[in-house]
């Protein structure tokens, strides 16, 4: 491409050259002109000689032509001879007929046959001549192109050698035609060129540049922008055919929008219909409801006589065709209001209402089939009397509404909801609740979470007046007991067949001479008549060579309707022994039970490897095995059950945390934030057990064994309430024990840990047959006590000792209901007695080392007044393990007292000798009583 610069100075150069042209006179001159003379032997210049270039063809727009460069032929003039575009040639420089090639060049072939055109021929033609350029440097511009070598001349047209010497410069070229082709060339200084597609320029300059300078597209460029230019149409068509579908398919999504839409409205305008005849079929029942049971009795006496009347002598004649009889209608008092169809008068036979008249509040049902007289119903509390009961129809109570008589009744910003006979404000923690917010006449229900009307007792008198937690009680006030115990003896059962195994498990039977309004004892199972919270103790001591472990447990199942496989209360194992000696072991849990509730003992074995006659030698002790302690709602006591959250790793020192199963108030008795104690709001006494399962491994957990201790945190402190120890076991499964009693006061936190000796691996664990199960029964302290204490420094039994007393100290608080003896009384810290009737709970864990076989331990009751001395429970373990330094051994029972009953505890020592009781810890002895 050649600079703009030059170019615009080219242009300049021709546009002046051809206003000089313009400026001379259209001369004519030499022997061709027109009218010349011809002697002359000058060639014709001028405008108006023949072939000249102002005499071609203007270029236009030919479409024949396209493509390629449009060409004049010599000899066709078309120049008008005035006419003002013809260029002025003078004489010294003579017009030649000039024709342009395609591209603009001085190329085109001349026939001249004059010497003077042979001449002007040869100054017009280019000294570069592209007929003899080949190859890429033809695309080169010329100032760069490779000069071209001369060629040989031959012939009258070859100049002569002197004008190519002088210098003489070639005659003036025509250079319209070049600035007109530059200008297509270039769009932005001009038109474009016709060789392009475009239209003709009005005037066209002519300047001949040195060739090769002015070139234009190559015909495949041409040919691409064509082929580009199409391929654009057929995407612009196929867009815009694509943008036609589009719209077609979002009018079709419109259209089916609006059906669906249309659909919808028709779905509710027929949910709407079909609610609003369900409302009206409603509104119909709830007329045709009350018209029944408000319309008297008159009215539908009328209408049965219009009946009878009207079907009278048909019912006659077809009792006269059956029966031949006659029968007659009688119509009895309105009083009675009924209609009776009898036969014969000393026959009377009822045809409607009841058989025999109702007595007072009473009325007749007649719904029933045949109507039968039912009892009056009493408005509940938190109704009111809409209709008296009448001998054809009922009492009529309808429910008051408590949130729109009083608006205020839970505060302002606190929302009323209205529930049958109270009402419940939305948001309202229990805790409010109970310090009175539900307001005179009423109390809070914790089962049902609301506030309930105080029953008036319609006349009663009131045993016991309603309170903030509590309804009324109606009638008279009865002497029924807050709390009773009850005993039992606990046999093997016989086994039916030499080879039955224990595995999965059997019932252990209890027998019991006691007979009690409180429970029933039927098949070896006790069933319980009335509700209230029960704590269970079983002392059991077997023998046995079974392969593993075995597993005594109990188990409480509810009534046919409520539950039908029960529940798993407790459960401990006894590991397999390493000789034959007999083990000792106490279960015990505390729970709620309910009238129909079943309480059976079980015995475990996780194998077939346990024959029941060969492997299985229960001890016969001389006290009931079985004791339970039955609490009474009405002493406000709290029973919460929750099991033990497991690791999964093996630990010396043992946190358990707690996952709450069952509790009767959360509020009183709850866990802590972390699970790991108990939290008490208020003060009381606690009754507690906690059975852990374990499996051992290492002998030094067989030489010292493990502890189980229970903390009560008080204020940031805390204090060992009680502590029990369990002989190890290497490669074995087995459980630890601890139970208790202790006073607590409000925010006090009971805990619990199990610790192992550092090189003993000890892996925890338990399932759902309440093996590590936590068991507790809150008391309040205006019913209940607890006393603890020790075994004394002092005067311990030793050697070869045969039924000896204990001696204890006092470890806990005086209790105005117990009281150990002191220095100077008989039988000083010895006995335990107790100043105030009830029913006691006794929990016993002695930590010694001996030789004996046999080993009891005896609570023994001594005799006063109305009273027989003997042994209340009892206890036995066998011979120590080999490797062990201690062992352990322990009793629970709970048992009736009265005003002046003592207590002590025996000790004695079949074939051998006690050695050592330890009095730092593991051994303890706690006391509850309970108000009777």
């Amino acid at each position: 491409m050649v600079s703009r610069t030059p170019v615009l100075r080219l242009i300049l150069s021709c546009v002046s050259l051809y206003h000089a042209a313009q400026a001379v006179g259209d001369m004519c001159r030499g022997t061709h002109c027109p009218g010349g003379d011809a002697g002359d032997p000058r060639p014709c210049v001028g405008a108006h000689c023949p072939g000249s270039r102002s005499s071609r063809t203007p270029r236009q727009f030919n479409p024949s032509a396209q493509g390629r460069g449009t060409q004049t032929a010599a000899g066709q003039p078309d120049a008008h001879p005035g006419s003002p575009r013809a260029p002025y040639y003078p004489e010294s420089h003579p017009a030649v007929p000039f024709l342009r090639g395609r591209h603009g060049e001085a190329g085109a072939r001349i026939r001249c046959t004059d010497p003077d055109c042979a001449e002007a021929v040869r100054h017009v033609q280019p000294a570069n001549d592209t007929q003899d350029c080949r190859g890429i440097e033809c695309r080169l511009p010329l100032r760069i192109r490779p000069k071209a070598r001369g060629r040989s001349c031959v012939g009258e047209g070859c100049p002569a050698e002197e004008d190519t010497a002088g210098g003489q410069p070639p005659p003036p070229v025509h250079l319209s035609d070049r600035a007109a082709q530059f200008l297509a060339d270039f769009p932005e200084f001009g038109h474009p060129s016709t060789e392009l597609g475009a239209a003709p320029l009005g005037v066209q300059l002519t300047c001949d540049i040195k060739p090769g300078e002015n070139e234009v597209p190559s015909e495949d460029a041409l040919i691409l922008h064509l082929q580009l230019a199409k391929g654009q149409e057929k995407l612009v068509e196929a867009l815009r055919a694509q943008q036609v579908i589009i719209r077609d398919l979002q009018r079709k999504l419109v259209d089916q929008q609006e059906a669906l839409m249309s659909q919808q409205r028709e779905i509710l305008d027929q949910q709407r219909l079909m609610y609003e005849q369900m409302d009206a079929v409603k509104a119909q029942y709830g007329l045709l409801s009350d018209t029944v049971k408000q319309a008297s009795f008159q009215g539908l006496q009328g209408e049965l006589q219009s009946y009878f009347e009207n079907h009278l002598a048909g019912l006659q004649s077809q009792a006269r065709s059956h029966l031949q009889k006659s029968y007659a209608v009688h119509k009895m008092d309105l009083d009675a209001k009924v209609m009776d169809a009898v036969g014969e008068a000393r026959f009377p036979q009822p045809l409607l209402g009841c058989p025999s008249p109702c007595g007072s509040e009473e009325y007749c049902d007649f719904q029933r089939d045949p109507p039968q007289c039912e009892k009056c119903t009493m408005c509940p509390p938190g109704f009111f009397l809409i209709s008296q009961c009448s001998p054809t129809a009922d009492r009529m109570c309808q429910d008051r509404d408590e949130c729109l008589e009083l608006p205020s009744i839970c505060g302002e910003r606190v929302k009323c909801l209205n529930t049958p006979g109270g009402f419940r404000c939305l948001g309202v923690s229990e805790r409010e609740a109970v310090m009175g917010l539900c307001g005179r006449d009423y109390f809070y229900n914790q089962e049902l979470q609301e506030c309930q009307a105080c029953s008036d007792c319609d006349g009663e008198p009131v045993a016991v007046p309603c309170a903030a937690i509590s309804d009324s009680v109606c009638g008279q006030h009865s002497d029924s007991p807050l709390s009773q115990s009850w005993a039992a003896n606990v046999l093997l059962p016989p086994a039916r067949a030499p080879g039955a195994h224990v595995f999965p498990g059997l019932q252990l039977n209890l027998r019991s001479k006691e007979s009690s309004h409180l429970l029933s004892n039927e098949a070896g199972t006790l069933t319980f008549l009335q509700h209230g919270l029960v704590w269970f103790d079983h002392n059991f001591a077997v023998k046995h060579s079974c392969r593993n472990f075995l597993q005594v447990g109990m188990k409480l199942n509810g009534s046919q309707e409520e539950e039908e496989e029960g529940r798993d209360l407790s459960a401990v194992r006894i590991e397999q022994p390493d000789g034959k000696h007999f083990q000792g072991v106490s279960v015990s849990c505390g729970a709620e039970v309910e009238p129909n509730h079943t309480f059976a003992l079980q015995l475990k074995s996780p194998n077939q490897h346990c024959n029941r006659s060969k492997d299985l030698h229960v001890f016969d002790v001389a006290a009931p095995a079985l004791s339970l302690l039955w609490l009474s709602h009405d002493t406000g006591a709290v029973a919460m059950t929750a099991q033990t959250s497991l690791p999964a790793h093996y630990q010396t020192s043992y946190r358990p945390t707690f996952r709450v199963t069952s509790v009767s108030d959360p509020y009183v008795v709850a866990l802590t934030h972390d699970s790991r104690g108990v939290r008490f709001a208020e003060g009381g006494v606690v009754k507690f057990v906690l059975q852990q399962a374990l499996y051992a491994i290492g002998h030094t957990c067989v030489r010292e064994g493990f502890s189980l201790v229970a903390h009560a945190a008080r204020n940031g402190s805390g204090l060992e309430a009680a502590r029990a120890f369990k002989t190890g076991v290497n490669y074995r499964d087995t459980s630890v024990t601890l139970s208790g009693a202790v006073s607590v006061h409000g925010g006090d936190v009971l805990s619990f840990e199990v610790t192992s000796p550092p090189q003993c691996n000890v892996r925890y664990f338990g399932d759902s047959t309440g093996i590590s199960t936590l068991s507790l029964v809150w008391i309040p302290s205006a019913v209940a006590s607890a006393l603890t204490a020790t075994v004394s420094r002092s005067g311990l039994p030793s050697g070869a000792v045969r039924n000896k007393p204990l001696l204890f100290q006092q470890v806990g608080p005086d209790t105005p209901q117990i009281h150990l003896a002191g220095p100077g009384e008989p039988s000083s810290r010895k006995n335990f007695i107790f100043k105030e009737k009830g029913t006691a709970n006794v929990a016993l864990d002695l930590k010694l080392i001996h030789s004996c076989n046999i080993i009891k331990v005896t609570l023994q009751r001594a005799g006063g007044q109305r009273e027989q001395a003997g042994p209340v429970a009892q206890q036995v373990s066998g011979s120590m393990p080999e490797g062990s330094e201690w062992a352990s051994v322990g009793l629970r029972a709970s048992f009736q007292v009265q005003n002046g009953t003592a207590l002590y505890i025996t000790l004695d020592c079949i074939r051998g000798r006690v050695n050592q009781i330890t009095h730092e810890g593991g051994t303890n002895i706690s006391i509850l009583w309970v108000a009777l």
